[in-house]
This record gives C-alpha cells, sequence and structure tokens, in this order.
C-alpha cells in the first residue's frame, strides 16, 4: 500500500479557482485547506467560495478545511495622479500626509501614523522591499527621503521599516467585521495578520467565540516584534503561519531560512501546527513546470516538519493552478521519503502530564517498533491525533470521528488523515472491531497486518483517549468497499 501524503496542502482560492469545476479538480489534485484572502474580493465573494468548497467537499466524500485570512493593517502608501511614479536612486521624494493624488516628488499615506513610527536614519522599505529608502526629516505631516534603490512605485504598495517598529494594531475595524463573517461560514482556521504579540491572537480568540465561531487561530509571523515574542505567540494560538514575504523585508531575506527552521521547530515542540508560506511556486502563476529552486524550496519546508505547504497567487490568479497543486504534491511525496525518523531522541525530552497524552506516545514508539501498519486514533476534539503528528513514526494516523469539526481541523495535521466513524451509539468491542474493518474497507491495512486502535472510555468523552490496543487484522473487505473493488479482476 501507498503511504498517504503525510504534508498538507492549503491553496488560495481567487478569480482563477473559483468555480465549482475548478474547486473540485483542486481538491482531486490534493487540496487539504482552502485559504480565502480577506484582502480582497468582498464577504459574499467569500461566502460563495466557502458554500462551493463544502458542496464539493461532501461530493467527493473528503473533510476539506476553510481558512479565512485576515487583511491586517494596511500600511501603504497613498494613490498617483497617474496610477504609478518612476523614482531614480539618489532622488528626493516625500510622504506627505496631505497629498490626496502623488506625482514623482510626493505621495499620501494610509497609514498615517507613519510619521510617529520613524526618525531620520531609519530606511523605509516599499514594494515588498523592492525599492528602499533613506529618511531625511520627519515633521509632524511629513516625511522626507532619499531614495536609496529606485523602481516603479505604484498605487497602495506597501511600507516596511527595516527592522520592525511600526504601531499599526494587528486587529482593524475591518479585522473585526471579518472575523463576525468567518464566524458566519463556519471557518476552521482564522489567521491574523501581523500580530505583535499574545494579546493579538488573545482578543481574535475572544472575537471570534463572541461571534458563535469556533475556529482554530493561526499566528502570522511577519514582524520583528513577533520574533522577539515567539513563544508567546505560539502558546496563544493553535498554529502558526511562517509568512516569509513580510518578514523578510524587515528582517533581510537572509535571515528567514534560519527563522524558518526556528518557528517550525519551535511549535512543534509545543504542540502547535505549522503552515509555510510565501512565493513556493511563484513561476507556476505563468509557467507550467516550477523551478528547481521551488522544488528544494518546498521539499525544505517538508524536511523542516511544516504541517502545510501554501499556494497563493499560484491558485487564486494564476494560468495553472491545477498542474501547481499536483507538482507540490510529488514534491511532497519525495521529500517525505527521505524524512529521518529519530523517535527515540524524540522522546529524551518530553514529558507526558495527561493520560491521553501518554497514550498518544505509547502508540508512536510502538508502532514504530512492531512494524505496526497504521494507527486509527478514535478521537473526539483530535488532540490525541494532534500529539501523533508532532513526531514522525512513519506510521500513518487515521482520525476516526463522528465530528465533522474535528475533521476539518485536522485535514491540516501532518500525517493524519479524517476520516468519519460514527461510534456514539455502540459498545466498545462492537466499535474496535468495526474501526478495524473500516481501515480494511478503505484498503488501508490487510489480513495479518497490525494495527494500533486507540480509544477513550467513556466513549464520546473529548480528551478521554486511556486505551491503546494492537489487533492483528483477521478481516476480509466487505462487498462494495473500496479495497474489494480493488482486488477484483478487470477481466473475467
Amino acid at each position: 500500500m501507498t503511504l498517504p501524503r503525510a504534508t498538507k496542502i492549503v491553496a488560495t482560492l481567487g478569480p482563477a479557482s473559483s468555480s465549482p469545476e475548478m474547486i473540485e479538480k483542486l481538491i482531486q489534485a490534493g487540496v487539504n485547506v482552502v485559504r480565502l484572502n480577506f484582502s480582497h474580493g468582498t464577504a459574499d465573494d467569500h461566502r460563495s467560495r466557502a458554500a462551493l468548497v463544502r458542496a464539493a467537499a461532501e461530493r467527493l466524500g473528503v473533510d476539506i478545511g476553510v481558512l479565512v485570512d485576515l487583511q491586517g493593517p494596511k500600511i501603504r502608501v497613498g494613490k498617483f495622479a497617474e496610477g504609478k511614479v518612476t523614482l531614480a536612486s539618489g532622488a528626493s521624494f516625500t510622504f506627505d500626509l496631505d497629498c490626496e493624488l502623488g506625482d514623482a516628488q510626493r505621495v499620501g499615506l494610509d497609514y498615517k501614523e507613519l510619521v510617529n513610527d520613524v526618525a531620520a536614519g531609519d530606511t523605509l522599505l516599499l514594494n515588498d522591499g523592492q525599492m528602499s529608502m533613506r529618511v531625511e526629516k520627519v515633521t509632524p505631516r511629513t516625511i522626507t527621503c532619499t531614495v536609496i534603490e529606485g523602481g516603479v512605485l505604484s498605487d497602495r504598495k506597501g511600507i516596511n521599516r527595516l527592522g520592525g517598529g511600526l504601531s499599526a494594531p494587528a486587529l482593524t475595524e475591518k479585522d473585526m467585521a471579518d472575523i463576525r463573517v468567518a464566524a458566519e461560514l463556519e471557518a476552521d482556521f482564522l489567521a491574523v495578520s501581523f500580530p505583535k504579540d499574545a494579546a493579538d491572537l488573545t482578543l481574535a480568540r475572544r472575537l471570534m467565540q463572541a461571534a458563535g465561531g469556533r475556529a482554530a487561530i493561526v499566528a502570522k509571523i511577519e514582524r520583528v516584534e513577533a520574533i522577539d515574542n515567539l513563544q508567546a505567540i505560539i502558546d496563544a494560538a493553535d498554529a502558526i503561519m511562517v509568512a516569509r514575504g513580510d518578514l523578510a523585508v524587515e528582517v533581510g531575506d537572509a535571515a528567514v531560512p534560519a527563522l524558518q527552521k526556528r518557528m517550525i521547530r519551535m511549535a512543534r515542540e509545543s504542540n502547535r501546527v505549522t503552515i509555510t508560506a510565501t512565493q513556493m511556486m511563484e513561476s507556476m502563476i505563468h509557467s507550467p513546470v516550477p523551478t528547481r529552486a521551488e522544488v528544494s524550496d518546498v521539499a525544505n519546508a517538508v524536511l523542516d516538519g511544516s504541517d502545510a505547504v501554501m499556494l497563493s497567487a499560484e491558485t487564486a490568479s494564476g494560468s495553472f493552478p491545477v498542474q501547481t497543486v499536483q507538482a507540490m504534491a510529488r514534491v511532497c511525496l519525495e521529500a517525505e521519503k527521505s524524512e529521518p525518523i529519530t523517535l527515540e531522541s524524540d522522546f529524551l525530552d518530553r514529558t507526558f502530564d495527561r493520560v491521553d497524552q501518554s497514550i498518544a506516545m505509547a502508540s508512536l514508539f510502538t508502532a514504530r517498533h512492531l512494524k505496526v501498519k497504521a494507527i486509527a486514533s478514535l478521537t473526539e476534539s483530535g488532540s490525541t491525533a494532534l500529539w501523533m503528528s508532532r513526531l514522525n513514526s512513519g506510521v500513518p494516523v487515521y482520525a476516526l470521528t463522528p465530528v465533522q469539526a474535528s475533521r476539518r481541523r485536522m485535514a491540516l495535521y501532518r500525517d493524519v488523515t479524517p476520516v468519519f466513524f460514527d461510534y456514539n451509539s455502540r459498545v466498545r468491542e462492537e466499535i474496535l472491531r468495526e474501526a478495524e474493518q473500516r481501515l480494511v474497507d478503505e484498503g488501508v491495512v490487510t489480513t495479518n497486518d497490525l494495527l494500533i486502535i486507540t480509544i477513550g472510555e467513556p466513549i464520546g468523552q473529548s480528551g478521554g483517549t486511556n486505551t491503546m490496543k494492537i489487533v492483528r487484522v483477521i478481516a476480509t473487505p466487505r462487498a462494495g468497499s473500496k479495497a474489494a473493488l480493488k482486488s477484483k479482476p478487470v477481466f473475467s
């Protein structure tokens, strides 16, 4: 049996990927979670896309998560009279709060507080770091600069201060309204842009819960201040996104690879989920094949331990969205084959203070050493499956639950395949037999394979996993099951 892909794929929906047919193709190509980017489009656009994803997932019989990505503060320049200007290195240029339409000498600011956040000698980075300016003079209404690296500057391009330090709040009024929309469409994940500290994540969680939502909170790490408060942010979130675009502008592009490895390691040690994002297959916006550098980038994110790798414009507005997902899935599978398994050393520095967590760790250790084919985790909240997914055992985990919200959340967990399984109305031994039969029918295990099953008593109680059972499979596929159909001869 071919092992399922461990690393999950997040794909952004947009003009190139919002039809029912395209969404279905993306899911079939390997998408596990869709991203709705609230920096673009209307609330109705996002409602429509979420509904299409839910319908496609139901038709295909899979669980697909929905991630709402908040816009965050708009730290941008204003508009130009002609839409853009070309600025030469060495030229003088002014950001002017009173300027309505800019020209080659000045432009307005959407972010009015910039005059309070910078001083003479600071470096400003524009358009994702492609242009840079040195601040020469600051007044209550203007910032006069000298262009260091020139280029074309157009309407609404972003501004960063080298080294960070901008005071813009992570949650704007628009974000707070968008959280209510996210709760309404039952988002599974809420990504908070530009958080500075744990308080930003705590506020987002409270607003989501107040709106009736239960989305997991994803902290996008893209500010210098977030690096300084990284452990507290990880503790306050359910997941982190290594958002390499804005982060690279603030800390310098050369610092990002090491930070990526550090963030993923810290998150996994804290039992948090990780997403690696930004320009992973950027060339495939216009090309049907990735560059060799992009293949290496995705593979390294897998080897770093990412739960998921993310596509942005590649699937939102690119010319080859399906091919991009297929290429990313191939790279993930190949990288996973070479991933080292270090369970023994991973266990040395870990302590377990919960019974369910101890069962999860014991299952991984036993599965590795007994050459178990798969682990079946009967779960309510998905916590047991999450703990199992923090260490690489080389054994796939199948999370069996009747709770749809848990299955959608687990769609993002590395090594975990969520499976619908209704066990609430049956007795323990019957449930265990049916769980074994379900994995036989799915073609996951076959006769004489070893299977580990974890379950909690009383059955159906969240956080109650307290039993691990090792089973030698004796069941055969039921008529009409996937495994039975695969085994039928083509010709009779």
